[in-house]
């Protein structure tokens, strides 16, 4: 979710949910070590539970960059062993890592002495022609043995040649079986399912089948009102979901700090584009704030007239 789920984007989420753990967009281990890391790892503490996601391969550098995770108050830090873009490759980190085993249990293991919040990491089930189960399992095992309690698999395998990231997402089948089997297999270990998951009907069926979390990516930051129901139904809160009008009202506080701060509305707005997905207005509400909200000086103003196109 490089570029997308950034702090103005998990506060906005958080609105929603309560409950949902987030998670930072992959950041890497070079931006923090020697570039601007308080503008990387800052967040509102209203974001909790947060997790920061990390893309590296050297233990020191992974080691080093968790303790700051848990410095700067983050509830877990994850390695993302599971992105196949170009750009993350190059930099021998990303998906290409599957074809390390040992190495990542290495990353992990230095983490883990690093820290004391829980250390978890991201997949896919498999990379290239290297995708049978016994592959998976074994990277899972080999990590697992560094103390690593939680994966979170995403369902597809990656082809590290010849697809472009989009077409990752999209083109390799989905295999759930091979998440299910590693629950029967690990029973001890968290498993966490990922990879194209669009209701919370799918989420439960996941849940019955044995996997003890699901993660949900580009749905719901497109339609991210499907995590209002995500506190009621998945965890069982008693809560009712907060209409979408309201959830744009609490934002709006929000919004005007950051803009006396020098933030700029659209880096704000773009982010809440999808909130009335599929609702009465929604392409109006969407127009207004894409060409509104990227005009110099632009305020909250231009959310409450986006908001007037709106069913109330």
């Amino acid at each position: 979710m490089l570029d997308w789920t950034d702090r103005y984007c998990r506060f906005f989420h958080r609105l929603i949910t309560k409950r949902a753990l987030l998670y930072t967009e992959m950041i890497t281990t070079g931006a923090l070590l020697h570039g601007d890391r308080q503008r990387f790892l800052q967040f509102d503490s209203s974001e909790h539970p947060l997790a920061l996601q990390l893309g590296g391969s050297d233990p020191a550098d992974l080691a080093a960059c968790a303790k700051m995770a848990e410095d700067f108050g983050y509830d877990e830090v994850n390695l993302n062993v599971g992105c196949p873009s170009d750009r993350v490759q190059n930099g021998r980190f990303g998906a290409c890592l599957m074809a390390e085993p040992e190495l990542v249990a290495e990353c992990v293991a230095a983490m883990r002495n690093a820290v004391s919040i829980p250390v978890t990491v991201k997949s896919r089930i498999g990379i290239d022609d290297r995708d049978s189960y016994e592959e998976l399992a074994h990277f899972i095992g080999t990590v697992a043995d560094a103390g690593c309690r939680t994966f979170i698999v995403h369902a597809r395998k990656a082809w590290l040649k010849g697809l472009s990231p989009k077409q990752n997402r999209e083109v390799p089948p989905l295999r759930y079986e091979m998440v299910y089997r590693l629950k029967q297999d690990f029973p001890p270990l968290r498993i966490v399912l990922n990879g194209g998951i669009t209701t919370l009907e799918q989420a439960e069926e996941a849940l019955r089948n044995g996997v003890d979390g699901v993660m949900m990516g580009r749905e719901a930051y497109h339609n991210p009102y499907i995590l209002a129901e995500v506190d009621r139904r998945l965890f069982g809160m008693p809560a009712d979901a907060v209409p979408r009008s309201e959830i744009v009202n609490r934002l709006m506080p929000y919004i005007e700090r950051q803009l006396a701060e020098g933030v700029r509305l659209h880096s704000i707005t773009r982010h809440i584009l999808g909130l009335f997905h599929g609702e009465p207005g929604a392409r109006s509400w969407r127009r207004h704030l894409s060409e509104e909200a990227v005009k110099y000086g632009a305020d909250t103003s231009v959310v409450r007239e986006a908001l007037k196109f709106t069913a109330q």
